[in-house]
């Protein structure tokens, strides 16, 4: 039988996931001892994980190679894409946020600003409903350095302490969005394979109920 592909965000994510897995009860010794092997069984059951990159991840579950996946909410929201988003994890919290020099006032003046992200759908969306012309430069490094080089009035990037943002004389001028892990599935796979789909989503719901009710 075809194995229920599971497409898991390489790094802090991937650690997460798997850490709920096995609360779950599911043997995920393959994945720590994976080495440079990107797809590992879940021992005794008919499920594989697959490691990817975040985007790569929402492209594998949208075109049914992967049947579920595991991804941030900012790279759903950055990317798009047609599947369910069945449950939030609750793990890989941080926030989008729009970050601006410490006593730079954003909103003064009429001239267009210039916002640096490697968000650039994001950032477009943002700006967009607040009726605002801006400029916008996708940055795929530290996008922190784009303003103080002068490239950019702003960035809009994810903050999760806020850390970076202070030592490069950065403060947080606006939250956007609170982000977190996101359980995705395939449309078709959770049609045609629902009896193998919904127990192990089920499962993972329970466990989350559970958790928030302790």
């Amino acid at each position: 039988m075809k194995p229920i592909r599971i497409a898991l965000t390489k790094g802090r994510l991937e650690n997460d996931s798997v850490e709920m897995f096995e609360k779950l009860g599911y043997d995920c010794t393959a994945v720590h001892e994976k080495g440079r092997r990107l797809i590992l069984p879940v021992v005794g059951t008919n499920l594989e994980i697959v490691l990817a990159k975040a985007a790569d991840v929402v492209t594998y579950v949208e075109n049914g190679v992967c049947d579920i996946g595991v991804v941030g909410r900012d790279t759903i929201m950055e990317k798009g894409g047609t599947f369910y988003e069945v449950a939030d994890l609750g793990f890989g919290k941080c926030r989008f946020a729009l970050a601006v020099p410490k006593g730079v006032d954003f909103y003064e003046g009429y001239h267009t600003r210039c916002i640096a992200s490697k968000y650039v759908n994001v950032a477009h969306a943002y700006f967009e409903k607040k009726n605002m012309d801006v400029k916008i430069v996708k940055i795929e490094g530290s996008v922190e350095l784009a303003p103080i080089l002068g490239l950019s009035d702003a960035i809009v990037d994810i903050v999760e302490t806020g850390t970076t943002l202070k030592e490069n004389g950065l403060v947080i001028a606006e939250y956007i969005s609170d982000i977190s892990a996101r359980l995705i599935v395939n449309i078709a796979s959770l049609k045609l394979r629902k009896a193998e789909i919904e127990p192990f989503i089920t499962r993972i719901e329970d466990y989350l109920k559970e958790r928030a009710d302790a």
